[in-house]
């Protein structure tokens, strides 16, 4: 008997284990969550609850005809955030808000947390993002029989009701930061060896595409932090030619030729950093590590 109770005592511990959702603390000490969760855990954890229900009034639908809603009764929303990520906190609550407005099932939302932070910096402890083309956060990924169509990243392009209206229609506005998405998918297309024939075309398509440094300059840690040395080098380095002003550029650029084992690339690109702003921190102290290690 008391054989059988230690069993079921272990059996349902290990159910409470694989149901709880995962927590960690980052590089200040701040708890967030990491991989998939139930939504319910937002709205109870008072770690989450504050932003959480200041952001959920901040939405009510102001559309007269909701009629579109029908086209997403059969749709799935896959939902990658960062409970760390101010983007996450204020989108979030109101997507889920109007959703249920909508009067749509909630159980087709399927929420998943992403890690902040060096190590990895935007992945789910089990990869759960990989392949998925997940570069900023919030990223709402829409699905029907399995199958993306649409998706909303970071913010709405125009306002989130008309957005997803515009989705539910077959008329969704291309996602923000078109020129991270053009490079996700020419990596995905493409090898590096065939890229780099034809490099130019593809500087081109992305200076015309770019909106500002720091889309480029994400996008490169993201490939950093997952181990894509290549694409994060040459993403870093289109982020030098376009912004040849910019300090961040060089110093993420030198981060990346670091990785790389290039120590004299990144010794360049750091003074070209510092250059640009000579009390640049990051910079001067990678500057000054290599710099000591040469004596």
């Amino acid at each position: 008997m008391k054989k059988l109770l230690l069993l079921l005592a272990m059996f349902f511990g290990h159910l409470v284990i694989a149901q709880t959702p995962q927590t960690y603390l980052n590089a200040r000490a701040e708890k967030h969550l990491a991989g998939p969760f139930n939504l319910e855990l937002l709205k109870v954890d008072s770690v989450y609850k504050v932003w959480f229900e200041e952001n959920w009034k901040l939405f009510s639908l102001k559309g007269e005809s909701t009629d579109w809603k029908e086209n997403l009764e059969h749709t799935e929303v896959d939902i990658y955030l960062g409970t760390w990520c101010g983007d996450s906190k204020r989108w979030v609550p109101q997507f889920v808000k109007m959703w249920n407005d909508l009067g749509l099932d909630q159980n087709k939302l399927k929420f998943t947390a992403l890690y902040d932070g060096v190590e990895k910096y935007k992945q789910g402890p089990n990869g759960e993002e990989k392949g998925l083309r997940i570069h900023r956060v919030p990223t709402f990924i829409f699905k029907e029989d399995g199958e993306e169509y649409a998706r909303i990243v970071e913010y709405p392009r125009n306002d989130l009701e008309l957005d997803v209206a515009q989705i539910a229609v077959g008329y969704a506005s291309e996602p923000n930061y078109r020129a991270a998405t053009y490079l996700l998918e020419l990596f995905e297309s493409q090898s590096m060896e065939d890229i780099i024939k034809d490099v130019r075309n593809h500087l081109n398509q992305v200076n015309h595409l770019v909106g500002k440094d720091r889309e480029l300059n994400t996008l490169g840690y993201v490939f950093l932090r997952s181990n894509r040395i290549r694409e994060a080098l040459l993403t870093f380095q289109f982020n030098t030619i376009i912004y040849p002003h910019s300090p961040r550029a060089f110093n993420s650029y030198g981060e990346g030729l670091l990785v790389n084992k290039d120590k004299s690339g990144a010794i360049r690109a750091f003074k070209r950093a510092i250059v640009l702003d000579p009390k640049h921190e990051n910079a001067n102290r990678r500057l000054q590590e290599l710099q000591t290690e040469d004596k």
